[in-house]
């Protein structure tokens, strides 16, 4: 996934299967590796679960990272996702299905080796979906208690970390540019590591269950418990740059950039994720590196309007989101997004061309404007996922539309969406439109990405 000189997007030729024990959990589970359809990117299956629910290995499914990389949504959960991802990402895989029988993948050998055997024995295929790599803009800097990393704009994607315990034991460094072939010969084989006091505290925290020298390399004052000799010189450090790949496929696309890192952790990673998603926000609607102005809360709101609240777009912002221009944009303002979860505003004035003839002397707001409201509201909170800058959703269908009443001049119409399902390219929201709190229609939409034509 690192290795932007492949064009398209890759997945699996076919299943392939795995056993073992979690490092943390203990528990016994089965992997599966499967193949996935273009842009599903990497996702987790736990089917030891009623429904085989998924979750999405992306930034905002980050729950935990004390020692590992958690992923959750709702109420399941996947714990140390780390090796699995990176192996996908630095053999090049965009798009793969995890299955998984318990909580957390089996740690094989405690590096990514096994996990590459997997991918090495199903194949990769290639598909008809190009890559959407992101190429940094500007420096991103996180300073976080003794981790520093800064990523600066390049070509591909290298890395140089240093790596050391507070008492600055074994310190290592260590420098690569990310290819498969660099993957598979300088990373994917270093394996995890501790310090021997560290061990009381993740026994007593409930981790490590399934920990041993199988499948972690131990360090004792200035010993290195191994059941074989280190695999690298730089074995430490190296694994370090192992986790760093794993965290960073959570991005969702290829990276394009040259990062320096100083005692890197998960947490620091997803950090630096997060911000690199906030840049990729702000380079695709358009606003420059300060902080862009948000509405004030409650600013101007119409009588039976909600306030304006977290993610409120004024009109600039929603035209560097939205295709639409007069007489066809139908949204004035974003008043709240929250998850899927997103409240748009129409505010209705006699100017409206079609109300010349709908209807002279009595102008009513055409019922499909209002469900075409709800579909480029829906649209907006589409776009404001960063998997989808550079994309047009184009309207497909509506189904289960209702007209309950007329919305004339001078209303506010307030449109509020829900994003039901995104699968693929496709997409459904449900909608309803108030007015003074008063649903006036509702429909469930569906909607198609497409890239935007140059």
């Amino acid at each position: 996934m690192f290795n932007c000189l492949v064009l398209h997007q890759q997945t699996l030729s076919g299943p392939v299967s795995y056993s073992g024990i979690g490092l943390h959990s203990g528990n016994r589970v089965t992997m599966t590796f499967l193949p996935a359809a273009p842009n599903t990117g990497i996702r987790f299956r736990r089917v030891d679960l009623e429904g085989a629910p998924e979750i999405e290995a992306r930034i905002e499914n980050v729950a935990e990272t004390n020692r590992s990389t958690t992923l959750a949504k709702g109420n399941t959960r996947i714990h140390t996702v780390e090796h699995v991802l990176a192996s996908f990402a630095g053999c090049g895989v965009d798009n793969a299905i995890v299955e998984v029988d318990a909580n957390e993948p089996p740690i094989a050998d405690g590096s990514a080796r096994e996990y590459c055997r997997m991918i090495q024995s199903a194949g990769l295929a290639p598909q008809d979906e190009r890559r959407n790599p992101y190429t940094v803009t500007a420096p991103i800097e996180l300073k976080m208690r003794d981790t520093v990393m800064t990523l600066f704009p390049g070509e591909g994607f290298e890395m140089t970390c240093t790596s050391a315990d507070k008492e600055g034991r074994f310190t290592q460094h260590y420098s690569v540019e990310l290819t498969p072939q660099t993957w598979q010969r300088e990373l994917a084989d270093a394996r995890t590591f501790c310090f021997y006091e560290e061990i009381e505290f993740l026994i007593r925290n409930g981790l490590i269950k399934g920990g041993s020298l199988e499948n972690a390399v131990i360090i004792r004052d200035d010993a290195v418990l191994t059941n074989e000799p280190l695999r690298y010189a730089e074995e430490f450090v190296r694994h370090k740059m192992l986790d760093i790949v794993g965290d960073f496929s959570l991005l969702g696309r290829p990276l394009n950039g040259r990062l320096i890192a100083i005692k890197p952790g998960h947490a620091a990673n997803c950090e630096l994720v997060r911000r690199i998603v906030a840049q990729m926000r702000k380079s695709f609607m358009g606003i420059p590196p300060s902080p862009a102005p948000r509405l004030d809360p409650g600013a101007d709101a119409p009588a039976g309007a909600p306030q304006n609240e977290a993610g409120a777009l004024d009109i600039s912002a929603i035209l560097r989101l939205l295709p639409h221009r007069y007489p066809f944009l139908m949204v004035d303002r974003i008043l709240k997004i929250d998850g899927n979860f997103i409240t748009g505003l129409k505010n209705v004035t006699f100017n409206e061309p079609f109300f010349q003839g709908h209807f002279p002397g009595h102008p009513i707001l055409p019922g499909v404007l209002q469900v075409e409201a709800i579909a480029q509201v829906a649209g907006i909170l589409m776009y404001k996922r960063v998997e989808n800058a550079g994309k047009i959703a184009y309207f497909m269908s509506a189904q289960g539309v209702k007209w309950r009443k007329p919305v004339h001049p001078g209303d506010a119409l307030v449109i509020e969406v829900e994003l039901r399902k995104i699968r693929g390219k496709i997409g459904k929201a449900k909608g309803v439109c108030k007015v003074e709190g008063e649903v006036v229609s509702e429909a469930e939409v569906t909607f198609i990405l497409t890239d935007a034509l140059a």
